[in-house]
């Protein structure tokens, strides 16, 4: 493979100059080798000859997008393969980040790695292909264009499942047993459309958190991507359209999907939301009219009526369990467990319970007044409401 990107001047064996002069160019002669494919354009001075190629195997140069964790682990492979040069597969690297805090500034900072601060990219270097993790923006065309290999990204779902922001969210919040990670080139104005270069698949452990499957799939997906580097012509060649079948989009987590609604939420659900979003964003709900965070969530809980007869089955109703030191809620199909709240201030369950719900208790022990209540927002981002949510999830 060859383009005009990458410019040799030699004069008697030795390096010249990266520029050209159009002034001394009278012919232009096309030929092959068997290792690199390249033009040669010769001068009335017939002293030097240049060669405008790109490479057609490794060390390649790379620009690398990326800012969070996720992105990081990629990052650091690159680098360590640039630092390798046994394994020949980097030849330079630079990178291209957004805000001051991301990790992967940082990383770039502390280890002098060339950086760029989005949008400003300078492509005055030649560049053989580009690298996009976790990046957050659209990459522009003429950047696209100006890598020979293209912009890899590495996406952590099997695509064209979970397209967008934020598919191991959504495989942990759905259920999926099955993800994997998507080596797969870029395409300009869309996120998530281009030909897959290579694609893995990943069981998903039980009862795995979104940060848990996140740190996996980083790890696969940095392997995956050097594999794809050492490959990367062959991969290029024999890249694959992704099929029209079972597309689905990953928006991005909001704190509105949060909130439960008691009447609609099964236990088993509430589980995955709490895995999926726990650490990122406490779940919600109402009570007296406040909002209030349910904190460390324990999961589903066995209650006996008959050692509890005033027990309410009405969704939402609340039970303090001593012997666990655990707040009980009912929901659609059962009972869950939290051992604190945020309510105004973190309070244990004991603290919960003896600072309000107790109240409640002694006020009127038999009837449904120590309840939480559901708070509905129904448009969340992108478009998707959390109706819409709820029925394309049918495990609820």
């Amino acid at each position: 493979m060859w383009n005009l990107n990458y410019l040799k001047f030699i004069d008697q064996g030795r390096l010249l100059s990266r520029g050209l002069c159009s002034n001394y160019i009278t012919r232009l002669r096309q030929c092959e080798g068997s290792q690199t494919r390249g033009l040669f354009l010769l001068s009335r001075n017939k002293s030097f000859v240049t060669q405008i190629q790109s490479a057609s195997k490794p060390p390649w140069r790379v620009l690398f997008f990326g800012s969070d964790d996720f992105a990081l682990e990629s990052l650091k492979r690159l680098h360590v393969s640039r630092d390798d040069s046994k394994a020949g597969v980097i030849d330079s690297l630079e990178v291209v980040t957004l805000s001051r805090d991301a990790p992967v500034r940082k990383y770039a900072e502390q280890h002098r790695l060339p950086l760029h601060h989005w949008p400003d990219v300078d492509l005055s270097a030649q560049f053989d292909v580009g690298v996009v993790v976790s990046f957050g923006c659209l990459i522009k065309e003429n950047i696209i264009n100006k890598m020979p290999y293209g912009v890899l990204n590495v996406h952590p779902s099997l695509l064209p499942r979970w397209r967008g922001p934020a598919p191991i969210f959504h495989t942990i919040l759905h259920g999926d047993s099955v993800t994997g990670v998507t080596i797969m080139q870029i395409r300009p104005k869309r996120f998530d459309i281009g030909p897959i270069l290579q694609q893995e698949l990943y069981e998903v452990p039980k009862n795995c958190t979104a940060d848990e499957l996140g740190a996996t799939l980083a790890v696969e997906g940095s392997r995956m991507l050097m594999d794809t580097l050492t490959h990367l012509p062959k991969r290029v060649a024999n890249r694959k359209e992704q099929p029209k079948e079972g597309a689905s989009f990953a928006p991005k987590i909001s704190s509105r999907m949060a909130w439960i609604i008691w009447e609609e939420h099964s236990c088993d659900y509430i589980d995955r939301l709490f895995r999926a979003i726990g650490s990122w964003i406490p779940l919600k709900t109402m009570w007296v009219g406040n909002p209030i965070k349910l904190l460390d969530f324990v999961g589903k809980c066995n209650v006996s009526f008959a050692a509890v007869p005033y027990l309410s089955s009405v969704p939402g109703s609340v039970h303090y369990q001593k012997e666990s030191n655990t707040l009980l809620v009912h929901c659609k199909d059962g009972w869950v467990g939290f051992k604190a709240v945020n309510f105004k201030k973190r309070l244990s369950a004991a603290d919960f319970f003896n600072g309000y719900l107790h109240r409640s208790v002694k006020k009127s022990p038999s009837t449904n007044t120590c309840l939480f209540q559901s708070y509905k927002e129904t448009h969340l981002p992108g478009g998707h409401d959390n109706n819409m949510l709820l029925r394309n999830n049918s495990s609820l």
